[in-house]
């Protein structure tokens, strides 16, 4: 059986998360997700908690297992697993050969690949950023309109 895993923070579930699921999901007959322990995220502030971030992730039709992030030891879960292939997003910052060495020094053999960027058209929201964003400025409008 292949198992592909992807990974990330997973705050605030967009449609630019379903796109990365599906598209690893494709790499292998199981997806495993683990998702970041949110002491561990250093380029934002989860607003959800980690085991509703968890519990959101595995709700999803792609996904076979949603797996919380160690706190201690980020090559934990990924070695539990013990993957085929791992699956990066199209937007995340982890260069494919780093991430190769560094899952052979933790004796996990396993393709590294990248998934495609979803597309936006229009207003379609693609990253939480953006959306977090959207709303603050949504709502700085309906406050400068309300007397």
């Amino acid at each position: 059986m292949t198992r592909a895993v992807a990974l990330g923070t997973f705050d605030l579930l967009h449609p630019g998360h379903v796109h990365y699921l599906r598209e690893a999901a494709e790499w292998g007959e199981e997806l495993h997700v683990v998702v970041a322990d949110g002491e561990r995220v250093s380029h934002k502030d989860p607003v959800l908690p980690d085991d509703q971030r968890v519990r959101m992730v595995e709700a999803l039709d792609p996904v076979t297992a949603a797996h919380p992030g160690d706190p201690d030891d980020i090559s934990a879960p990924i070695r539990r697993i013990d993957p085929d292939v791992l699956v990066l997003g199209g937007d995340q910052h982890h260069d494919e050969e780093e991430v190769a060495a560094m899952l052979t020094d933790w004796g996990v053999e396993c393709e590294v690949r990248r998934a495609s960027l979803a597309e936006g058209e229009g207003e379609q929201l693609y990253s939480s950023s953006a959306i977090a964003e959207r709303i603050l400025d949504e709502r700085e409008e309906k406050r400068a309109v309300s007397p």
